[in-house]
């Protein structure tokens, strides 16, 4: 299978996804006169460099340069450093992490394993002479030493290279320093596992004991040669790993902080700043109720700040918790109905903002990403807009209709924002409010504009992406293709250009794409995302629902209804094809889970409880068990699984069991293995033939040839 090499999908794959050469991973300077970020050279260039850009001038520069520092060498990962770029879904090379000082001087990376520093006024980089691989080093803030975490211990080392030491070595090979564990990687968005005092006298480490995880094995069929993989998986209802917390200071010697660890086990934030004592986020289990606590740095006790509990469950959220400037606990909270940022124990905000993260505090004054909430005058479907709050009000910041998020520091604000008309993010250098600099993208433009009406559909007004072929005349109906990501973390329906690529070449093979964000997906309300409790296949519900509202504006045809998706949406895909064969006649899931018994502790039991305690809440939202197939009656619809073999997340287990389950019930059905293939397929002939085998099926599955 060959496309042009222009085409869409060969293009798609090449840039991934359009976001190469495009700048992302900003910081600040507190004086205001630099702006650090990541960037590759072009379009098609995966290897990041580390640029800086001179506010005053508006000058960009190369600070440090891969290729230069490995001497054209290619990049050679270790384990730990693969598993943590899948954590986080990484795609690109060179470097993809950086972090520096306070005063934004000093930078430290990792590249190929090795640990360099780079001077940022000077730009000027060198490697450090330490043991190798290096994982994540981070600079004190004073810039006098690095720390890093190599083989399971968290190591340090001068600035200038010398006096490397280990600070606190692991005791066996299931223990290690300085490192998030899986389900704090995965489902915490807490990829860190140390933290500088801001006198840079001594750290926070976390310290993760994978004894008690039961061992999954992953190997390629593909190359039986090799041993496989041994992964501690914590799946649902089974053992978590043990995480304790160590103050550590320069000179070894080690104090744990305490707290009820048997009734809060999740170390899910850790904050540590000049605002106050160090401040840690702890949750129950079942993630109902969390403590915040502040931590005693010289005897490791903890007194508790404040505690939040939710009949249903409690989210995380990026930015907080932390101390405003005067101390008062500032965190994001489901009050009323509403989510809303609290300073101190008052609200700022109401139920016209749905508050989505904390960006900066100065000042009093925090800087916030929130969408229209509930209370909102107008609807702003798929908008995500930044605001500054204080205890006088709030401000919009970005103006336009988009996706916007920022940094800010010293007076100065990185605005990226992604827009509906335009491709890319534009990333804006604000003081006073004014541009005074534009950070300046690499990306490829992708040669096509989405034909994209952003709607609601449903008496639920569910929020929607309607797309059209580009040269559609509008006389006739189109068969239709439901392209959902549909759960938890997940919005698709969004007020940016690039968003909708894919979405828009699908359409261009002649569907009506319908992208609808239903209950359980992020950015309405906390009862909007709640409404999945125990049973996600309310998600289901409203992809009906969705669609069959539609049809009342749109011409679509009922009779030829097709639905795709990856991870979520691919177990979406697969409940839709087996549980409403009414409705949907073909279905393409990529990398399902199909069995919630298999999947992850933190996330899994958050949504379904454990499969001892709520066996129904499994059975009624799996797709192998006993209930989920007595439900799959009616018609045997067209169904393409998809799953790469390599795939630490959601295993390779999950497709095999739904195959041999449909195999005894005598349903037919494909299966596509991708061999050395991870929940990403970030290989680019296989982002690319995926794509077309897609259209291919759907061809076939809907007798549309």
């Amino acid at each position: 299978m060959t496309t042009e090499p222009d085409s869409f999908p060969r293009r798609h794959a090449r840039t991934q996804r359009f976001t190469l050469g495009a700048p992302r991973s900003y910081t600040v300077a507190p004086d205001g006169a630099r702006v650090v970020f990541l960037r590759s050279g072009s379009g098609t260039d995966r290897a990041n460099s580390l640029w800086v850009l001179d506010v005053p001038e508006g000058h960009e520069r190369v600070v440090a340069d891969p290729r230069a520092l490995l001497g054209g060498a290619s990049e050679n990962l270790s384990a730990e450093e693969r598993a943590r770029r899948e954590r986080s879904r990484e795609g690109g090379a060179g470097i993809v992490g950086y972090a520096t000082d306070e005063a934004v001087e000093l930078a430290s990376f990792a590249l190929s394993g090795r640990l360099f520093t780079a001077e940022l006024r000077a730009g000027t980089a060198r490697e450090l002479p330490v043991p190798g691989p290096v994982i994540d080093p981070r600079p004190a803030p004073d810039g006098r030493h690095v720390a890093y975490v190599h083989e399971g211990a968290l190591r340090v080392v001068d600035a200038e290279g010398a006096g490397d030491r280990a600070l606190v070595e692991p005791e066996s090979e299931s223990i290690s320093y300085g490192l998030a564990e899986f389900v704090a990687a995965e489902e915490m968005s807490r990829s860190r596992g140390f933290w500088w005092a801001p006198e840079s006298d001594r750290l926070l480490v976390a310290r993760v004991d994978d004894t008690p995880v039961r061992l999954w094995w992953i190997s390629d069929p593909a190359q039986p040669e090799r041993d496989p993989q041994h992964v501690p998986y914590p799946a649902a209802g089974t053992p978590n790993a043990e995480v304790r917390l160590l103050i550590v200071d320069l000179g070894g010697s080690r104090t744990e902080v305490s707290w009820d660890r048997a009734r809060y086990p999740y170390l899910a934030r850790v904050h540590w700043s000049a605002a106050g004592a160090p401040l840690l986020l702890v949750q129950a289990r079942d993630q109902r109720s969390q403590l915040f606590l502040a931590v005693d740095p010289d005897t490791g006790a903890t007194r508790m700040v404040h505690a939040d509990e939710d009949r249903i469950w409690l989210d995380l959220f990026a930015g907080v918790p932390c101390w405003s400037p005067s101390g008062k606990l500032i965190r994001i909270a489901d009050e009323g109905g509403a989510r809303v940022l609290t300073v101190g124990e008052r609200p700022l905000t109401g139920p016209q903002l749905h508050v989505r993260a904390v960006l900066d505090v100065a000042d009093e004054d925090v800087l916030i990403s929130a969408s229209a909430g509930e209370g909102a005058t107008a609807p702003e479907t798929g908008e995500v807009h930044v605001y500054r709050v204080n205890e006088r009000g709030l401000e919009r910041v970005s103006q336009v209709p988009g996706v916007h998020t920022a940094v800010r520091a010293g007076g100065v604000t990185v605005l990226a924002s992604a827009t509906p008309d335009r491709p890319g993010t534009e990333v804006q250098v604000l003081r006073g409010g004014k541009r005074t600099a534009t950070v300046r993208s690499y990306a490829e433009n992708p040669g096509m504009s989405p034909r994209v009406t952003l709607t609601e559909g449903g008496a639920r007004r569910i929020p929607c992406a309607v797309l059209m072929p580009t040269d559609y005349p509008g006389d006739t109906p189109l068969p239709v293709l439901m392209d959902p990501y549909g759960g938890p973390h997940g919005q698709r329906v969004v007020a940016a250009h690039n968003a909708h690529l894919t979405s828009q070449w699908f359409a261009d093979q002649g569907f009506a794409v319908v992208v609808a964000d239903g209950r359980g997906t992020p950015g309405r309300s906390p009862g909007w995302e709640k409404a999945v409790h125990r049973d996600f296949t309310v998600s289901l519900d409203d992809q009906v629902e969705a669609l069959q509202d539609l049809a009342k504006s749109y011409p679509l045809d009922l009779s030829r209804v097709a639905i795709r998706g990856w991870s979520f949406g691919g177990y979406l895909a697969a409940l839709a094809v087996l549980r409403r064969p009414d409705v949907f006649h073909a279905g393409i899931a990529g990398a399902p889970v199909t069995d919630w018994r298999l999947y992850d502790t933190h996330y899994t039991e958050r949504y379904l409880g454990t499969p001892d305690a709520d066996a129904d809440a499994y059975a009624r939202s799996g797709l192998v068990t006993d209930e989920g197939l007595s439900a799959a009656d009616g018609p045997h619809r067209p169904l393409m699984i998809v799953h790469g073999l390599a795939d630490d997340n959601v295993v390779a287990a999950h497709t095999l069991r739904l195959s041999s389950a449909l195999l005894a019930a005598g349903r037919p059905h494909e299966v596509l293995p991708l061999s050395g293939v991870t929940h990403m397929t970030p290989q680019e002939t296989v982002a690319e033939n995926l794509l077309l085998l897609q259209v291919n099926f759907l061809r076939r599955a809907l007798d549309l040839d």
